[in-house]
């Protein structure tokens, strides 16, 4: 651990920078400009260097691309859709939790579908959101909820509060393709305006 410090500090900018002024001052002394006072003008200049220097910048963290991101994603979606199939839902919310599934899969089909959302990060933070937080907690929630109501019950099912969350996510994930389709069609429309426009031009 020491050594890694004192390398890393050897490399700094500070030092050398310190190192340079302090070469200055030695190059003074072999000219007769320091005299006798030598190594306190070695030892200034070099103080100096170190101080003037522009402190260290961390490196940035690599995360993992859009593209890299989806990957993952995808196996998480997986994973999910594995989990729903062992819960037992009443038809209304399974109905729309299959809507909702049906939208998320057509979103991270690789291909074009991919390539448009690796161009929006927002999109695929809301997948990443949808698929890794909200739906799994919406669907542990109701079966807690219902085993609670079967010893108690109350005027308001959990079932009812379930499609009501899935319905929320299921326009959410309407939203969002909606949103990339509109992209794509103003893409279009950008392209062709391009080509009218240099067909226009002498």
């Amino acid at each position: 651990m020491a050594t890694s410090r004192a390398l890393a500090f050897l490399e700094s900018r500070k030092n050398l920078t310190g190192s340079a002024c302090g070469l200055v001052g030695l190059a003074g002394t072999f000219t007769g400009v320091a005299g006798t006072y030598w190594p306190l003008v070695v030892a200034g200049l070099y103080g100096a260097g170190a101080l003037i220097a522009p402190p260290e910048r961390p490196r940035t963290p690599a995360f993992d691309d859009t593209a890299e991101q989806l990957t993952t994603l995808r196996t998480d979606f997986t994973t999910l859709t594995a989990y729903l199939t062992e819960v037992d839902l009443p038809p209304a919310a399974a109905g729309r939790l299959t809507e909702l599934t049906e939208v998320l899969a057509a979103l991270l089909e690789p291909g074009w579908v991919a390539d448009a959302l690796t161009q929006d990060p927002e999109a695929v933070h809301a997948l990443s959101r949808a698929i890794r937080q909200d739906i799994p907690e919406s669907v542990d929630t109701y079966v807690r909820t219902r085993w609670w109501t079967r010893l108690q019950p109350t005027t308001d099912p959990p079932e009812r509060h379930l499609e009501r969350q899935l319905t929320v996510l299921y326009d959410e994930s309407r939203t969002l393709a909606t949103a990339l389709r509109e992209a794509e069609s103003r893409r279009q429309e950008t392209h062709t305006r391009y080509l009218e426009d240099r067909h226009k031009s002498p």
